[in-house]
């Protein structure tokens, strides 16, 4: 199966002037813990989550209203392509301690987004590939924990 069988299609960015506030608002309205950082090309040139707001801004106490998210944003992003296998999607995550990745074309623009929520709820994705995602993800943050 292939990511974009998977992938949400509709997918809110934020460009590197938007504010803390600005992010997380999207963040609330849309019912998601990630949003891309995207130029004005809609490249991807980072990431926030909500994690990213609450330990780099509001735990730091950083002014949300003035914070740009490029002060708290993720830079080097790890992305996947709509054609690469799920199996990719599942590695890449794995590997690299994530839940979420956005799925760029070749010049980097975004064109959705895969979590692991999505990867779960698919009928068609293996629920084994999935557990050995996610087992591989917690056990390496509580291994890095310690």
């Amino acid at each position: 199966m292939k990511i974009q069988d998977c992938m949400c299609k509709e997918v809110a960015y934020v460009t590197p002037e938007s504010t803390v506030k600005d992010c997380a608002k999207i963040m609330c309205e849309k019912h998601v813990g990630c949003i891309p950082v995207c130029d004005n090309t809609q490249k991807i040139v980072g990431l926030v989550t909500d994690r990213d707001v609450i330990l780099r801004s509001i735990a730091c106490d950083k002014d949300v209203c003035q914070t740009k998210v490029t002060d708290i944003m993720t830079c080097n992003v790890c992305c996947c392509k709509p054609e690469e296998d799920i199996t990719k999607a599942e590695k890449l995550m794995s590997q690299n301690q994530i839940r979420r990745l956005p799925v760029v074309d070749d010049n980097n623009k975004i064109v959705g987004m895969l979590t692991l929520g999505d990867l779960a709820s698919h009928q068609n994705v293996s629920t084994e590939g999935v557990c050995d995602t996610l087992e591989n993800i917690c056990c390496s943050q509580e291994k890095n924990a310690e």
